[in-house]
């Protein structure tokens, strides 16, 4: 037999092996076409259903401040059912204050007006130099601006100079101690915070006498916070911020330089309102809304409306806890004497501000009711709502990584708590 002929056999051959696989419905790979075409609906249900997951999820992740006030709000209501007092204690006037920061501060991002603060901390050569900068910098304005709105400036600031300069594993560390900042430079002046507005108007004392009883604990704080940001870079004092370039501070348009006018203006007159605890808030906050509608209503979509109803849902948990006669009955036995430790252990629950109005009546010793809820903050993120503020502010930016948020938060806002509760405890037994 030629080659010819055996090599004629055997595509022959080929060829029948072939017809008798497709035959049984089986392709080149010996794999049935059907079955793919059911295995491949199959993968696409599940990646459909995988996505949909993974949304859901992410949504959780986003959100869960939201959801958690939200749940715990309608759980309250179970305990003291809605009534015009419930209601009535409310923060009303917060929530228009954050709604009107809020606002403004994207027409400010919008309109790229932090450019010279941005270029001139940009310019700072050290990350030593430039975390203490911006930590003091909340540190001092909270004193006039108050704690909430010092984060909501400076944080994003923080994320913007270090993500320039590639040093975004810096971030976390840099704004749990710009909370803490918050927290702890606020506490000096009367109207550094609402709870401290609030003990203030009610105890009698001048501003001098107050701020000379919350100094030491201040003083104290501030060293504190630079040892905390030495530490941070203890391995390399000097490091370098790594910002080369300050492209990304922007450009200023010749054009828009009547918005950003605009915005300036309406930022000062939010300030007034606040320093000035003037009266006539509702019809700031209404202004400031119109205003922005007519320079431009694209901004009014961008305001964190999630955030305000996050404030809003915890305000009417502790609102209802606080107006059920049950509860307040038991705080009126347990505070006498342990103000201190009361107004701590209540705030982790319904924040600072609802725990000064339940406790005020039933407190003999304001100063140390006074340097509880002030203390707080470092060891519940409830504690202090600014905590919740510097929180969304970072998830928003780093979608899904809220857990990782509370870990850093809460390791160094303890350590810090560590280090200041005994001194306070001691501090505040002399009395305001």
């Amino acid at each position: 037999m030629s080659d010819w002929e055996k090599y004629s056999i055997i595509i022959q051959s080929t060829k029948k092996e072939f017809n008798r696989q497709k035959r049984k419905g089986l392709n080149r790979n010996g794999n049935n076409p059907t079955t793919d075409k059911n295995q491949n609906r199959q993968k696409n249900a599940n990646n459909i259903s995988d996505r949909h997951n993974g949304k859901n999820k992410g949504f959780y992740q986003k959100r869960a401040d939201a959801v958690i006030s939200v749940v715990a709000a309608v759980i309250s209501l179970f305990i003291t059912p809605p009534s015009v007092k419930l209601f009535a204690g409310i923060e009303w006037h917060t929530l228009a204050t954050l709604f009107m920061m809020l606002t403004v501060l994207e027409g400010f991002k919008s309109e790229n007006i932090f450019r010279p603060l941005l270029k001139l901390a940009g310019g700072i050569g050290s990350m030593t130099a430039l975390s203490l900068f911006l930590v003091f910098s909340v540190f001092f304005s909270s004193m006039l601006v108050t704690n909430d709105v010092s984060l909501i400036i400076f944080v994003p600031l923080t994320i913007m100079l270090f993500r320039a300069g590639d040093k975004e594993k810096y971030i976390l560390p840099v704004i749990t101690l710009e909370n803490i900042a918050a927290i702890r430079g606020s506490l000096l002046m009367p109207f550094g915070s609402p709870h401290n507005l609030f003990i203030y108007g009610k105890s009698g004392v001048s501003a001098w006498e107050f701020v000379k009883f919350m100094f030491p604990i201040w003083i104290l704080s501030a060293a504190l916070l630079i040892v905390f940001v030495l530490l941070l870079y203890s391995r390399d004092i000097k490091q370098c911020t790594g910002i080369n370039d300050l492209s990304f501070t922007g450009t200023w348009e010749k054009d828009r330089s009547f918005h950003r006018m605009a915005y300036v203006t309406i930022f000062a007159v939010v300030l007034w309102t606040i320093v000035s605890r003037s009266s006539l808030w509702p019809l700031v906050a209404a202004g400031v809304a119109v205003a922005v509608f007519f320079i431009d209503r694209r901004i009014l979509v961008k305001t964190d409306y999630l955030l305000l109803l996050t404030f809003f849902c915890f305000f009417v948990f502790s609102s209802s806890i606080s107006s059920n006669p049950a509860i307040a009955g038991l705080l009126a036995k347990a505070v006498d004497g342990h103000e201190y430790v009361c107004s701590i252990l209540l705030s982790m629950v319904i924040s600072n501000v609802p725990t000064s109005i339940v406790l005020l009546p039933y407190a003999k010793n304001l100063g140390a009711l006074i340097y509880g809820v002030n203390t707080v903050g470092l060891c519940s993120i409830i504690g202090s709502l600014c905590s919740l503020i510097n929180y969304r502010i970072y998830v928003r930016e780093y979608p899904g990584q809220g857990g990782k948020f509370l870990k850093t938060f809460m390791l160094i806002c303890l350590a810090f708590f560590a280090l200041v509760a005994i001194p306070g405890y001691f501090l505040s037994l002399s009395g305001i």
